[in-house]
């Protein structure tokens, strides 16, 4: 009688066992899936210069996202596509693309449509509103910096002709050395910085997980094979 409790206590243990490793598998699988909190979307300007709605994808199970720019019309409900890009190989770290608007006006709205395999098919929100004063320097940048002003040539006394030669006038500063720094010096980082970012691999540890939720399973039947015979043997 006490052989057959301790069996069935230890068939109970390797069961508990199993399905803790199996519930542990699942939460793994769970914790990798892509979801829209991993997308962020923001405006900023690309290498030319110019205004661009910056998307990052920090999906750490690497699924692929296709994101569709829209612009939000007056109209109730009304929306149009504007330009679609793609991102193959997203990353915990976080991988950004561009999205080109046609126009980029204070107070517009542009919406962002996020499809990644079968587990997003949303609009990314909050929709990205184009801010007051927002502007891109052209490409090189040199040319959006204000030269410095000059006093105006009345304002300087005149030397009579017999007085010592003038003094040596004050040099004027050129555009280019001392020059205030041009607009997009604070911009972010070109578009498709992020795409060469090695993929994390997050997703590879399932197997590992799985292959020791069955190892526990295999050990259990084991033991609880041992002692069958064991108690056979002893009753024999």
């Amino acid at each position: 009688m006490f052989r057959s409790r301790h069996l069935t206590r230890a068939a109970r243990v390797v069961g508990t066992s199993a399905a803790a490793a199996a519930l542990s598998v699942a939460a793994a699988q769970t914790a990798l899936a892509c979801s829209i909190a991993d997308f962020s979307a923001a405006p900023a300007c690309d290498s030319s210069g110019k205004p661009v709605v910056r998307v990052t994808d920090k999906d750490p199970s690497g699924t692929p996202a296709t994101l569709t720019l829209k612009i939000e019309l007056s109209a109730p409900g009304g929306e149009r596509d504007l330009d679609t890009q793609t991102i193959q190989h997203p990353t915990a770290q976080g991988v950004s693309v561009d999205l080109h608007p046609l126009t980029w006006n204070a107070g517009q709205t542009y919406v962002i449509h996020v499809k990644a395999g079968d587990s997003v098919d949303e609009d990314l929100k909050p929709p990205v509103v184009v801010p007051d004063n927002f502007t891109c320097a052209p490409a090189g940048g040199s040319s959006s910096a204000s030269p410095t002003p000059t006093a105006p040539a009345s304002s300087a006394p005149t030397a009579p002709a017999s007085s010592a030669p003038s003094a040596t006038p004050a040099p004027v500063h050129s555009g280019g050395g001392t020059a205030a720094s041009p607009v997009a010096s604070s911009a972010p980082s070109p578009a498709g910085g992020g795409t060469h970012l090695a993929s994390t691999g997050a997703s590879g540890n399932t197997p590992l997980i799985a292959g020791a939720a069955a190892a526990l399973v295999l050990a259990g039947a084991g033991i609880v094979t041992a002692l069958r015979r064991r108690t056979a043997n002893r009753a024999g």
